[in-house]
């Protein structure tokens, strides 16, 4: 049992040192330095040249300024939509229906309803916020009416659709404002 201990334990040592013979790698001989051979000095440039020719390019004549531009293009007028039928005529008739179904009109009039009054219940709900606010809410609430007063500014200049995209940040910010 000694004996096989014994054993054990020097295949262990032998195991752990490794082979005590090495050779190391072989080395690689290594390219012989480049020497460069001196430069010769440059030669003088003779002294029997004729002198060197200067050409100037003959200039192009000036532009005539009394030649006459093309009158600008007039304006390009677009159509407008046929008007509405009387209510009487339209009746009469059935009402086109798209085949992926009825569509919202789109029209600006209603998104310029629907942009103030998102307007107003936004400004409610920031206003009926029953809380006290820290110093970082506050800067937010007044960011939501910064946003909420351009928004104001645009629908009263004719951009609708600012106007929409100001009060949409707006309502993000005051959801955030919300639930924080």
């Amino acid at each position: 049992m000694k004996l096989q201990a014994g054993i054990v334990t020097c295949l262990f040592a032998l195991f752990v040192t490794g082979c005590t013979h090495k050779t190391p790698p072989p080395t690689q001989p290594l390219a012989p330095p480049i020497e460069e051979a001196p430069q010769p000095p440059p030669s003088p440039a003779p002294k029997n040249l004729p002198p060197p020719v200067v050409s100037v390019p003959a200039q192009k004549p000036a532009p005539d300024t009394t030649a006459q531009t093309p009158p600008p293009k007039p304006p390009v007028k677009h159509k407008k939509p046929p008007a509405a039928k009387p209510a009487q005529q339209a009746s009469n008739e059935a009402p086109e229906v798209s085949a992926i179904g009825q569509l919202s009109s789109g029209a600006p009039q209603d998104l310029r309803q629907r942009t103030a009054a998102s307007i107003d219940a936004t400004e409610r709900s920031l206003n009926g916020l029953g809380r006290s606010l820290n110093d970082q809410e506050k800067k937010t609430a007044a960011q939501i009416r910064e946003y909420l007063k351009q928004a104001r500014q645009a629908l009263a200049s004719g951009d609708v659709d600012g106007a929409h995209t100001l009060v949409v940040k707006a309502k993000v910010l005051l959801s955030e404002l919300a639930n924080g």
